[in-house]
């Protein structure tokens, strides 16, 4: 990868939740993984110059997300947010742009929350 590349991982916000249910032990498990390797990463590549961040996005409006989940259990997600709504995919695209550009050349081995203060 030449200078100025960027690696940018995506991990999810409820690595930072602590009241998950059971069937997402596995998954929040392997995306806190990809956490930590982001930080390594970060350190033994800005030699280099490439720049490895995360983007950790909260519930968002995805095929995804709305799989299994009933009406009043996304009623619930959103009432925990402070916008009182799920992030919507333009709003998680934004951010990853922001990782993919110059400025954000002083960030560096950082996993960003983009969950619309649901998860502080």
């Amino acid at each position: 990868m030449p200078d100025g590349s960027r690696i940018i991982f995506v991990t999810t916000g409820i690595t930072t939740f602590s009241s998950i249910t059971p069937n997402y032990l596995l998954y929040a498990t392997c995306k806190g993984a990809i956490k930590q390797m982001t930080r390594m990463m970060a350190k033994d590549l800005v030699p280099k110059g490439i720049h490895v961040n995360a983007l950790s996005p909260g519930p968002t409006t995805t095929e995804f997300f709305f799989q299994d989940k009933t009406d009043q259990v996304i009623k619930a997600i959103n009432k925990r947010n402070p916008f009182g709504r799920l992030g919507v995919v333009e709003e998680i695209a934004d951010v990853f742009m922001f990782l993919c550009s110059k400025q954000s050349s002083w960030v560096n081995g950082q996993c960003l929350l983009a969950n619309g203060g649901a998860m502080v």
